[in-house]
C-alpha cells in the first residue's frame, strides 16, 4: 500500500470517528476490560483484513477524493435508541442522584415517629404558658398530654402546601398550662441535606380563639383549622364553645387565612331571659313547726332565641317543693346542683308561675332564699344568658 492510499484510508476512519463519536457514551471499567480482552481476540482476524483493504480501498478512496464526506448508511451501524442520544436543543433533567440547582424539592412527607424522634423548633408559646412549654430544638413527646411539655397531639398529616411539587407535613402541637392547653399547627419540611425543618406556624391559640380541635390538609394544599372561642374546662360544658372552621394557604414567606370567619361574634344560640319576682309569702306554722312559703315568678324572654325548657334553680335555699307549678318540674342536674325543668318560653314571651315550698323557720328567718332561671334546649343541656345578671333574684320574706 502506498503512502497515498493510508492517507486516504486514515481520512476514511477519521470521517467515521467523527460521525459516530457525538453518539457514544463513556462504558464502565468492567466493559472496559472485556473491550480490551476482544480486541486482542481480532487481531488476528485484522491483520488478515488488512490484505483485503489494500486491494479494494485504492478505488474507494480515489472516489472520496471528489465528493464530501457521507453519513454513515444503515449498512454501517444499528440505529441509536433514545435512551443513547438526544436529539432535543436542551439537555436532559438529571438524575434523582445528580447534584443540581434544579433538582426537584426535597421531600416533606414526614412519619409521626420520625417527627417524635426529630428536635424541630416551634413558635412561641403564650406568655401566660409555663417555662417548661419550651419552643426551641425541642423533642416532641407523645400523647396524651399529662405534663406542661410540648406534645403531639394530632397528625402529622400531609399535603403539597407552597406548590413545589413535594409534600410537607401538618401537626397539632399543645403545651398544658393547669387545666387546659396552648396549641399551634405547625407546618414540617426538609431541607436539601434531609432534615426536618419547621416551615411555620398555621395558626395558635391566641385571644379570641382559645382552642383548636382539629384540621385537615386539601388536595389544593390550604389547611382547614377547627377552632373554638373558648376551651372547655374544669365545669365548662363541652357543648359550649362556639366552633368554627378557619382557611390558612402558604403565601410564599408565611401561612394568611385565606377563608372562613375571622372572629367569633355573640353566640346565635344564646337568648336573653330576665327573672322577676314578688314576696315570699309565709304562712302559720303547722302543729310540727313547718311553715308554707308561696311566691310569684314572671320570666321575660327577650331573645333572640326560642328557649325549649326554663329551668329554675336555686330553689333549695327556700325549702322542700310543695306544691303550685313545681309539682310539674321534672328535676336535672344544673351546673353541679339541681333544676326544675318547665316549659318552653319563645323569644318575645313572658310566663307566670307560682311555686309552693315547705320550709323551717330558721331557713326563713335568715333571708337567704333566691331563685334563678336557666335556658335549657330540648336536649337537656343548659346555656348561658346574654345578660346573667338579671337571671336571678334574692326573695324577700314576708308573713
Amino acid at each position: 500500500m502506498s503512502e497515498r492510499d493510508d492517507i486516504l484510508v486514515g481520512g476514511e476512519f477519521a470521517a467515521f470517528r467523527e460521525a459516530y463519536a457525538p453518539a457514544v457514551h463513556p462504558a464502565g471499567t468492567a466493559a472496559v476490560r472485556e473491550t480490551v480482552r476482544r480486541r486482542r481476540r481480532r487481531a488476528a482476524v485484522v491483520t488478515a483484513a488488512a490484505a483485503v483493504l489494500a486491494v479494494v480501498i485504492p478505488v474507494g478512496a480515489n472516489a472520496a477524493l471528489h465528493r464530501p464526506d457521507p453519513a454513515p448508511g444503515p449498512a454501517q451501524t444499528a440505529t441509536p435508541t433514545p435512551s443513547e442520544t438526544s436529539v432535543s436543543p436542551t439537555p436532559p433533567p438529571p438524575a434523582p442522584s445528580t447534584a443540581s440547582p434544579t433538582s426537584a424539592a426535597p421531600d416533606g412527607r414526614i412519619t409521626r415517629s420520625q417527627l417524635l424522634a426529630a428536635r424541630v423548633d416551634l413558635a412561641a408559646w403564650p406568655g401566660y404558658a409555663p417555662k417548661t412549654c419550651v419552643s426551641d430544638n425541642v423533642r416532641l413527646r407523645s400523647g396524651p398530654l399529662r405534663d406542661s411539655v410540648p406534645t403531639l397531639l394530632a397528625g402529622p398529616r400531609h399535603g403539597d402546601l407552597d406548590g413545589d411539587g413535594a409534600t410537607e407535613t401538618v401537626a397539632l402541637i399543645a403545651c398544658r398550662y393547669g387545666e387546659v392547653f396552648a396549641k399551634q399547627v405547625l407546618a414540617f419540611d426538609r431541607d436539601a441535606a434531609g432534615r426536618i425543618v419547621t416551615m411555620g406556624r398555621v395558626v395558635g391559640t391566641r385571644e379570641g380563639m382559645d382552642d383548636i380541635t382539629d384540621f385537615s390538609v386539601q388536595d389544593d394544599g390550604r389547611i382547614r383549622a377547627y377552632v373554638a372561642d373558648i376551651q372547655p374546662c374544669c365545669d365548662t360544658p363541652a357543648w359550649s364553645p362556639q366552633r368554627q372552621w378557619r382557611t390558612y394557604a402558604w403565601t410564599g414567606e408565611r401561612f394568611s387565612q385565606t377563608a372562613g370567619p375571622t372572629r367569633f361574634g355573640v353566640d346565635p344560640r344564646l337568648t336573653d331571659l330576665t327573672l322577676t319576682a314578688g314576696d315570699l309569702v309565709v304562712g302559720p306554722a303547722d302543729g310540727t313547726g313547718n311553715r308554707t312559703a308561696t311566691v310569684t315568678v314572671t320570666v321575660v324572654n327577650k331573645g333572640p332565641v326560642d328557649v325549649a325548657q326554663l329551668g329554675f334553680s336555686d330553689f333549695y335555699t327556700i325549702g322542700e317543693p310543695a306544691g303550685g307549678d313545681l309539682s310539674r318540674c321534672r328535676t336535672v342536674l344544673s351546673e353541679g346542683s339541681e333544676a326544675c325543668l318547665l316549659d318552653g318560653l319563645p323569644a318575645g314571651k313572658r310566663r307566670t308561675y307560682t311555686f309552693t315550698f315547705r320550709c323551717d323557720p330558721p331557713e326563713v328567718a335568715d333571708g337567704q332564699p333566691a331563685l334563678g332561671v336557666v335556658h335549657y334546649d330540648s336536649e337537656e343541656r343548659y346555656w348561658n344568658d346574654l345578660s346573667g345578671k338579671d337571671n336571678h333574684v334574692r326573695l324577700r320574706t314576708t308573713g
